[in-house]
């Protein structure tokens, strides 16, 4: 029984903003061959072949693989199949001529798969760019707070009950102190603070310093206020939701879109109607929209988000360095002296996100 077969593949990879890479391959029971193309997007135009024997018919056969340059400069154009025959096809070997031709025409498809792409990317760029417009126009009205207030820096970490953190209690305290916030909150991953360890910073420094807590859960990063209780480990959301409730306390999404935007909202396809839509937002009393780890664009986006949803602002350093102390923070409308002051003004919903020193 006679058995033959053919098997033929085509692989095109944009390498850079202009340039195609194209790898095709020919492979039957009697030859067996290879060609590398670079072709250019903006004009179609072969800029180089390689090609190689694997297996041959005649003694001849090796010899076509120099004459394959000769088509170098070529552009993928009217006329294009009649040159590669006669160039290649006569000259050399019509079994490159053929494979030449397959892999420009991938190219010619690719490019205008690429274009389009690029045509998406520029038109999303350019409706991000319109929605941090609308944004700053909407954190820059706020809610109307005196432009003095009481700010305090919402969310900082300290060494070494943050493993993350190399900022010393003591010395971000005196950094704040010197900047000019009126209090600072201690929210080191999954600690607690003993009352009495805070007290004992209050009366030493003569500031302000609260306690407050990040969690992780199943949906992102929690900054809680008023939960006394020691949680490690990931929780659920909507469980730490019902002890937060239990406690009379306060819930805030941390970063709610850190590392969402790295690679463009064209590509994951988010809006701000659409990221709305989350379910952690059904859980938490308010949204940090600016914090000093994430890119502008992405607090921009929170920003967006918490107006859509309704949702109170709130603001901090995430300060993992002493140096990034203050860099957001919260401005309130009431004096602050603790923690059940703090809650009590979060749950008013009178403050506001606020740069303080970016």
């Amino acid at each position: 029984m006679l058995k033959y077969s053919r098997n033929k593949l085509i692989s095109v990879v944009r390498e850079d903003h202009d340039t195609l890479s194209v790898h095709g391959i020919l492979d039957d029971d009697i030859y067996s061959l290879e060609l590398n193309i670079t072709v250019r997007i903006s004009d179609l135009q072969i800029i180089t072949i390689n090609g190689k024997w694997n297996r041959w018919t005649t003694p001849e056969c090796h010899r076509a693989e120099n004459l394959l340059n000769e088509a170098v400069g070529f552009r993928v154009e009217k006329g294009f199949t009649g040159k590669i025959h006669k160039v290649i096809g006569r000259k050399a070997c019509r079994h490159f001529a053929n494979l030449l031709i397959e892999c420009c025409f991938s190219a010619k498809e690719a490019a205008l798969i690429a274009d389009m792409d690029d045509n998406a990317g520029r038109k999303q760029e350019k409706a991000v760019d319109e929605s941090v417009k609308s944004v700053k126009s909407v954190i820059a009205a706020g809610p109307d707070i005196s432009s003095k207030g009481f700010i305090i820096d919402l969310h900082v970490h300290t060494s070494p009950a943050s493993p993350c953190s190399s900022a010393d209690v003591n010395l971000l305290i005196e950094e704040a102190k010197r900047i000019g916030l009126d209090g600072i909150c201690l929210t080191d991953h999954n600690f607690v603070w003993e009352p009495a360890e805070v007290e004992e910073l209050r009366q030493r420094h003569d500031f302000l310093v609260l306690a407050g807590n990040e969690i992780t859960t199943d949906q992102g990063d929690m900054l809680v206020f008023g939960l006394s209780r020691d949680i490690k480990g990931i929780i659920r959301l909507k469980d730490l939701r019902d002890e937060v409730d239990r406690a009379g306390g306060f819930l805030i999404a941390a970063h709610p879109f850190r590392g969402f935007l790295t690679f463009g909202i064209g590509e994951l396809g988010l809006s701000a109607e659409k990221a709305m839509q989350r379910p952690l937002f059904k859980y938490v009393d308010a949204l940090e929209v600016m914090n000093g780890k994430v890119t502008e664009k992405e607090n921009l986006f929170a920003a967006e988000v918490a107006h859509g949803l309704g949702l109170p602002a709130t603001g901090g350093s995430d300060a993992h360095e002493v140096s990034e102390t203050g860099l957001y923070a919260t401005r309130f409308l009431e004096k602050i002296k603790g923690e059940r002051d703090l809650i009590t003004a979060l749950k008013s919903g009178k403050y506001m996100s606020v740069e303080y020193r970016k």
